[in-house]
């Protein structure tokens, strides 16, 4: 049986609020426009980009994305919105769609960078996964273009089902200034099993066979993982 993710919003809010969205409906568009081969200096032959490389492509396009809440305006390195949403019955619940985090909450850490803005992007959807999984928040995958880098967290997310998990980022583009619209990917979002165990062996009789064959189809040919072994996506 497929494995099933809630998420829940506050009701007077849910035609306000994005949605979070399927990471395949979310792939940038440098991604789409980028070539499918290049020509490498280095090596003076054309090589196949990113674009054509399996993992790459599902990890950005797996999971889900949780959008910024509101458009963000970013000026001299101030932040501020107008967004006016309606009353709720949660009279705890903030109304802001961009926290801030002091500094000081990031010291003995690489991440304590002079002059970087420490931000907490709003989540106002409430996640619940399957029994038996957490969620993995992060940056969204293989995305340096955001002038942010959302931090890694891990929440025991079928415990902790009506709560709301809030994304702390380091501001990381200094020269940025414009706008960051409504809907931009702020966290990506990854079901993980508790659950798993390791286990360790050798390359021996039937496995070595299997692991020369995996070597054979993989130097054959390009695309020997895609065709053999990815996985059908639905």
């Amino acid at each position: 049986m497929p494995l099933t993710i809630t998420f829940r919003c506050p009701p007077e809010w849910a035609d306000i609020l994005p949605r979070p969205l399927p990471a395949a409906k979310g792939l940038p568009e440098w991604l789409k426009e980028m070539p499918a081969n290049a020509k490498s200096a280095l090596i003076g032959e054309e090589v196949r980009t990113v674009k054509q490389c399996p993992p790459f492509l599902d990890a950005m396009g797996s999971g889900w994305l949780m959008p910024l809440m509101a458009d963000i305006e970013v000026k001299d390195g101030h932040f501020s919105w107008d967004w006016d949403l309606p009353p709720t019955r949660f009279e705890q619940l903030h109304r802001s769609p961009l926290g801030l985090h002091v500094s000081a909450q990031a010291t003995g850490s690489p991440l304590a960078q002079d002059g970087e803005a420490y931000l907490k992007f709003s989540n106002f959807w409430a996640v619940e996964a399957p029994e038996g999984f957490s969620i993995l928040f992060s940056h969204p995958a293989n995305r340096p273009d955001l002038p942010f880098q959302t931090l890694t967290g891990l929440v025991d997310a079928d415990h902790f089902t009506h709560g709301l998990t809030h994304f702390p980022a380091v501001w990381k583009d200094q020269a940025f200034s414009g706008k960051l619209p409504k809907g931009t990917p702020v966290a990506h979002i990854w079901l993980v099993p508790r659950a798993v165990e390791a286990a360790f062996g050798t390359l021996t009789d039937g496995d070595a066979c299997r692991f020369e064959e995996t070597l054979e189809i993989l130097s054959s040919a390009p695309g020997g993982y895609r065709k053999k072994f990815r996985a059908k996506k639905r």
